[in-house]
């Protein structure tokens, strides 16, 4: 078992606004999940209630003072903030405190480039770093060299901080040409996954929601399945089957979280696009959560800034076993379940097959008798509901739903 000296120690910071409290905390306690992830261990919180953040070092001067004995006394390496801090606020925070200063963006970052696993992935958390550290390089001084190891640091590390600004610039470049590249490539599967009359699903939520394991629930696509933040971050699509015996394609898609670095946002467009030709999005929120309507808010407006707000949903309050007490969601359609009930899993599948048909088009077809191959076909791409044989004719008539803009329901 790790010791607690093999942690990074870190005092964390947030400034609390009036009549917040409930949300001050649990941001709070998501900064210091988030600093767990990252291999460290919080030692100590400081918060300050003030309207405004002071301009030059965020908390005020006394907290400052407070902050910098702090530090010494709990030998902290490192002093995260709940805030972004400026260019600025850092040369000035450097200035009084001994040890390593950065934000909740760069732990966030920090967290993508330890778990992104797939070269796409790696390649967008570099540049979601690259374009962090950009502006922040001039005038560093001291946390230049304070900024060598641990939490913040990890992804382009190799590349020195001290590096000229030329020289990052053109690895940005770089990196944007080779992701061109896999998005072509990716591009090119998305229109051959649309041409295929496949009726697709997109996976969202707020991180730890339990998206992989509901995948690996409905797929067997054996993805990381863990209870923390970011647990999955490369998307991945799966097939499953409905009720009918319909085949649907799934994809998996990087967890949400409150205040997600805008550089990552812009860095996982492409990924997240890989939802953005879908047919339906699957919402999956922890019903246990004790901040859930601020996890649900934070997702639908991620949706409306990504331009997917207009896509139907499905939401599924997930983790029903851990409730303590009655459940009503304020989403609709939704549906309660446990990912890790087989029963509710097969619920969960008769629900969205209801909810597909809505989106689909009835169709009645003849199909002459040797032709099996297009009964094959109807059956693993459309919900075949009737299928009778006139042996007269030597005719299958067959009705269904089938997506809107299939070939069988153009027929």
């Amino acid at each position: 078992m790790e010791t607690e000296k093999e942690y990074e120690k870190v005092i964390i910071v947030g400034l609390e606004r009036q009549n917040q409290e409930e949300a001050f905390q649990y941001s709070m306690d998501e900064l210091e999940q988030l600093v767990e992830n990252a291999g460290g261990k919080v030692v100590a919180r400081l918060s300050q209630k003030r309207e405004h953040k002071d301009s030059r070092t965020v908390i005020g001067k006394g907290k400052v003072t407070e902050l910098k004995h702090l530090a010494e006394e709990l030998d902290a390496q490192t002093v995260v903030f709940n805030q972004e801090l400026s260019p600025s606020n850092v040369r000035n925070l450097q200035e009084e405190v001994e040890t390593k200063v950065i934000d909740r963006i760069q732990v966030i970052l920090d967290i993508f480039a330890l778990r992104a696993q797939s070269k796409e992935g790696r390649l967008q958390v570099q540049l979601a770093q690259l374009s962090y550290i950009l502006p922040r390089l001039a005038g560093q001084g001291v946390n230049m060299s304070r900024l060598g190891a641990g939490i913040g640091t990890r992804g382009p590390g190799e590349t020195k901080l001290e590096t000229d600004r030329r020289h990052i610039q053109r690895q940005m470049s770089d990196i944007r040409n080779e992701l061109k590249k896999i998005e072509s490539h990716r591009e090119r599967s998305r229109e051959q996954r649309k041409q295929s009359n496949v009726f697709q699903l997109g996976l969202i939520g707020y991180t730890n929601a339990g998206k992989s394991t509901l995948l690996n629930q409905l797929t067997e696509a054996g993805t990381y399945e863990k209870d923390q933040l970011f647990a999955t971050l490369d998307p991945l699509t799966r097939q499953f089957d409905m009720p009918s015996g319909m085949q649907v394609t799934i994809t998996d898609t990087v967890g949400f979280i409150q205040d997600l670095p805008t550089q990552l946002i812009e860095s996982f467009k492409s990924t997240l696009e890989e939802s953005k030709d879908v047919d339906m999005l699957l919402h999956v929120v922890d019903a246990s959560a004790e901040n859930i309507e601020a996890h649900e808010q934070t997702v639908l407006s991620l949706l409306k800034e990504l331009d997917m707000g207009d896509i139907p949903v499905l939401t599924i309050y997930n983790k029903k076993d851990l409730l303590e007490h009655p459940f009503k969601g304020s989403l609709y359609p939704s549906i309660l379940i446990s990912a890790r009930d087989a029963e509710d899993v097969d619920s969960l599948r008769e629900t969205l097959e209801e909810e597909m048909r809505k989106l689909m088009v009835p169709y009645q077809l003849q199909i002459p008798g040797h032709r099996g191959d297009r009964l094959a076909e109807l059956r693993k791409y459309t919900i075949l509901d009737r299928q009778l044989y006139d042996e007269k004719n030597q005719l299958y008539f067959v009705e269904g739903y089938a997506k809107a803009n299939s070939k069988w329901a153009k027929e």
